[in-house]
């Protein structure tokens, strides 16, 4: 008997549940996968709370690493026995095994393990996206901010960041924190749990401010962020681990100097094959030629799941989580 984590209720991380399930054969179009890791993601605790909302007995879960079992009916570019990895709906990667259509998979290329791989395709998919796409005018000599510089997202943005050239301005909560992102290339560290960010970033820059911030806060740093960008710079909304962002106010955004916002979605960067293939190329490379390194330093089993999500609510954890099946 297969197992996956399945919720009942939104909620707490108490809600969630280790259960027996079937998995059957796959139908037309679909494909079954055996994982052999789990990606473990801030946004599983938004479906899980029902800030996006979701049938709750569709399981959770977008990310995985695994091996092709069996392949239905009219499946093109996949078969049995290949390795792949995965981010997207639908949800149900909190699972041993499962039955899903093939538009969300990649090849998995021999050089990265499945680990690796369920620690690196949503949060190096969104790296890629937002370095590579989000702001096409970004070049070498820019600075950026970068908020939860030792997380996941935060420490792949740093090495990449650095391999085009870019400054790094990186903010972090612990002294642990600040050595992490450090070593993974932020060029300067803000405190904001005691320094103004917005202040610190003027200092660094000379009061210029910063071509992009990257906030994956929301509610308690957006203020500061949109305080930090300069004059026609962008301010990329992309997580709300402290709550949504507040209202805009257009009108405060030419005060500011003109500024763009945008609050992207990496479903809307890999929607394209093609596209997806070339984001997903790039890092692949850099991470198979030691350019860009992957941080598993949470490892959870399945059955843990009620753990995992409080440890990662209460920020306990830096890099990557998996579950390892």
């Amino acid at each position: 008997m297969q197992k996956a984590v399945l919720f009942h209720e939104t909620g707490g991380p108490e809600v969630l549940q280790y259960e027996d399930t079937f998995v059957g054969a796959p139908g037309p179009g679909e494909v079954r996968v055996q994982h052999a890791a789990v990606g473990l993601n801030f946004a599983d605790t938004y479906f899980r709370t029902g800030y996006y909302p979701v049938k709750p007995t569709c399981g959770i879960g977008v990310e995985g690493a695994g091996v092709i079992e069996s392949v239905g009916e009219g499946v093109e570019g996949f078969e049995a026995g290949d390795r792949v990895t995965y981010t997207g709906s639908p949800l149900g990667a909190y699972s041993t095994a499962r039955v899903m259509p093939t538009g969300s998979l990649i090849k998995l290329p021999e050089a990265i393990d499945f680990e690796t791989a369920a620690a690196m395709t949503m949060r190096g998919l969104t790296a890629s996206y937002l370095l590579r796409r989000i702001c096409p005018t970004l070049k070498a000599g820019d600075t950026i901010l970068l908020h939860a510089a030792a997380g996941g997202v935060g420490l792949i943005v740093s090495q990449w960041a650095r391999l085009l050239g870019l400054t790094v301005i990186g903010t972090v909560s612990t002294e642990a924190k600040e050595e992490l992102a450090r070593a993974h290339g932020c060029d300067h560290i803000i405190r904001y749990d005691h320094e103004d960010v917005a202040r610190r970033v003027r200092e660094i820059t000379d009061g210029v401010g910063v071509a992009v911030a990257y906030d994956t806060v929301g509610k308690d740093t957006f203020a500061g962020s949109l305080d930090s960008v300069r004059r026609r710079g962008m301010l990329v909304c992309v997580g709300t681990s402290s709550g949504p962002i507040p209202p805009i106010d257009a009108l405060q955004l030419a005060i500011k100097g003109s500024l763009y916002v945008t609050r992207p979605a990496l479903a809307d960067y890999i929607a394209d094959p093609a596209e997806r293939a070339e984001l997903a190329g790039e890092l692949f490379g850099h991470v198979a030629a030691g350019r860009i390194r992957i941080e598993v330093n949470q490892r959870y089993e399945l059955a843990d799941a009620v753990q995992a999500h409080r440890d990662l609510e209460a920020r306990k954890t830096t890099g990557s989580s998996i579950f390892v099946i």
